[in-house]
């Protein structure tokens, strides 16, 4: 190959850094959204499509036009149509924004134990509040990739006992201090916030049921970082009507965005966030860097990382 041309959904920044550490290479700039290509591209670095109420179940005229690789710039793979599978390899930008999600999920526990923002005074009407730590209460992770490790390596670190679920055989021996939880229904059990970090499967969709709900040890504060499909919407309502789940940090929902009468935007025990747990104002450093290493072994033709397995889901 004499060189490759790569075309980008990435804003204009992150393809002018990938510019200059890729020299001898064409960079394009493509509005996201869109997916018709002009010109010979031999990868592709797609954004999420499926999104915001948008479904494109039919490939363009022509996929994959040549294409030799297609980099997703998320690390789930649900918000992509099927078609996109079928082609070139596909690879994810797993763990890319994990250092990120995990800063989130933990600013939401101290939110709750802190009580903020209802806690800044306005007037002289100051009343003193007892306020939970979050040294020696318990957090739960369900899923324990590179969310799940980034976010068990803070809470040990803070003094929290961490136990977590992953899928069956992948190891939670990486973060000292962790522990194996037998099964959803003792995670719920044990836990005092509980962080939702899985990916969203055929397996993992409605997976947060009444069922594990209402396992929850009194006053859980269930989080969810990962996808909305995760958790039956209307059983968390109940819950928290029910008092079974005190409270519901939520940066994803499903659908997105939520129908503008939905019931979570007006509960009092939910907090919402527009799924911007993964934004950075600094970019997309560590995608930027995984994407060249990768590139490299794709010059090289050597085995790319992060392949996406549809079978498994991500």
């Amino acid at each position: 190959m004499s060189h490759s041309t790569i075309a980008s959904h990435l804003d204009a920044q992150a393809n002018h850094y990938l510019r200059k550490q890729l020299p001898g290479h064409r960079v394009i700039d493509v509005p996201p959204g869109q997916l018709s290509l002009e010109v010979a591209t031999d990868v592709f670095i797609l954004r999420p499509i499926n999104v915001r109420g948008q479904r494109i179940d039919s490939p363009p005229v022509q996929w994959p036009w040549g294409l030799k690789w297609v980099q997703l710039v998320s690390s789930g793979i649900d918000l992509y149509p099927e078609w996109i599978f079928g082609g070139p390899p596909v690879t994810s930008g797993k763990g890319a924004n994990a250092e990120q999600v995990a800063e989130f999920a933990l600013a939401l526990m101290f939110a709750a134990a802190k009580q903020l923002p209802s806690l800044w005074v306005k007037n002289a009407d100051w009343r003193l509040t007892a306020l939970a730590p979050l040294r020696g209460r318990t957090l739960g992770i369900l899923g324990f990739g590179s969310i799940g490790q980034s976010l068990a390596h803070k809470a040990v670190a803070l003094g929290m006992r961490v136990t977590a679920l992953s899928r069956p055989g992948q190891p939670i021996t990486q973060v000292r201090g962790v522990e194996r939880a037998n099964d959803l229904r003792q995670l719920f059990a044990q836990s005092d916030h509980l962080v939702l970090a899985a990916p969203l499967t055929r397996d993992t969709r409605g997976l947060i049921d009444r069922h594990v709900l209402n396992e929850a040890r009194p006053g859980l504060h269930l989080i969810n970082v990962a996808r909305g499909g995760l958790i039956d919407q209307q059983a968390l309502l109940e819950a928290l009507d029910s008092g079974v789940i005190a409270r519901a940090s939520l940066d994803v929902t499903d659908p997105e965005p939520l129908p503008a009468d939905h019931p979570l935007y007006h509960h009092p025990r939910v907090f919402l966030s527009p799924h911007t747990s993964a934004i950075s104002d600094e970019g997309y450093p560590a995608f930027l860097e995984a994407f060249i290493a990768n590139f490299h072994r794709y010059r090289e033709r050597a085995p790319l990382t992060n392949l996406v397995d549809t079978a498994r889901g991500y």
